[in-house]
């Protein structure tokens, strides 16, 4: 008797259990292989192409890359020295630059020919002007005078340019036309001809410390091209 209780019971769990299936199926639902998926809310939109999830920035301009100092012994490209005065003097013009150094030009050569020691000082490092000082003197102790006319500046270009600590060192190639004679105590021609004009190739560096409020910069070495 006992038996047929534990049946009818076990009967009643299990049509219960077949009602409860049933009813879920009914909520939930069968997949059938043609149901829609629902949108992936971090995915693209229909027509668009993949994004990964990348949440772009607004665009910026892409800078060139910085160019480092070079190792010792090999040379600055002019770009990156003069990039780098720049970085250390905002205020660093290349044309404004240009035409006060063929200003400086012009009156150094004149102040040289003249004599004018006194002009050339402010203008000059002291090994340069040790050596302009020196020729000018040897000149006025020889009786000889220099004339020197300059007629044209044909070009002046920014050849080279570094930055070394707080000095800023730009070397600049001038060509110009002169007439340059030399004259013995007598007034009588001893280098040059004061009819006729040359060519004159200069190269000269000039210099200035970055962080100086003096605007002005020295002239601290010249040479001729090789």
């Amino acid at each position: 008797m006992g038996e047929g209780f534990y049946f009818i019971d076990i009967l009643i769990f299990a049509m219960i259990a077949a009602f409860l299936v049933y009813r879920l199926r009914g909520v939930l639902g069968r997949r059938n292989g043609e149901e829609r998926q629902r949108p992936n809310p971090y995915g693209a939109r229909p027509g668009q192409e993949p994004t990964d999830n990348v949440v772009h920035l607004p665009e910026r301009a892409v800078r060139p890359p910085v160019e480092t100092a070079p190792a010792p012994g090999e040379p600055y490209s002019l770009a990156v020295g003069l990039g780098h005065i720049r970085g250390a003097d905002p205020s660093f013009d290349e044309k404004v630059f240009l035409k006060g150094a063929q200003a400086a030009f012009e009156m150094i050569v004149t102040a040289f020919a003249q004599g004018e020691s006194a002009t050339l000082r402010p203008l000059l490092s002291n090994d340069v002007f040790e050596n302009f000082d020196g020729a000018i003197r040897n000149r006025q102790a020889a009786g000889e005078t220099a004339e020197t006319r300059l007629l044209e500046i044909r070009d002046a270009d920014v050849i080279e340019a570094r930055l070394e600590g707080r000095t800023a060192f730009v070397t600049i190639k001038f060509v110009t036309e002169q007439i340059n004679v030399v004259r013995d105590a007598k007034g009588r021609v001893i280098d040059g001809d004061p009819d006729n004009a040359h060519e004159v190739v200069d190269i000269w560096t000039f210099a200035r410390n970055t962080r100086s409020r003096n605007p002005n910069w020295t002239l601290i070495e010249t040479r001729v091209p090789n």
